[in-house]
């Protein structure tokens, strides 16, 4: 499958630089960093979910503070003064 792209000269440089440093193709490395950027996008979907997760699990089993507790725990342990 081809697909048509636009890339600033600047990003078409070092994508070329990069290719021939390789000895490689320019397709070939563009393949590379487009696989690797969506199985990072992956990872990090599976790191929020899994966060999130073990935030309603923290909080279900009574691990969980209340705003106001959080803010003066901030204060104290870092010497903050907050006006409103």
């Amino acid at each position: 499958m081809s697909i048509l792209i636009s890339l600033s000269p600047e990003v078409e440089a070092q994508l070329q630089e990069k290719a021939i440093s390789q000895g490689r193709d320019i397709s070939l490395v563009v393949n590379d960093y487009l696989s690797r950027a969506m199985e990072l996008d992956d990872l990090e979907l599976q790191e929020s979910i899994k966060a999130i997760q073990e935030g309603f699990d923290d909080f279900e089993a009574g691990r969980s503070q209340s705003f106001q507790s959080f803010v003066e725990e901030q204060r104290s342990k870092h010497g903050l003064s907050i006006e409103l």
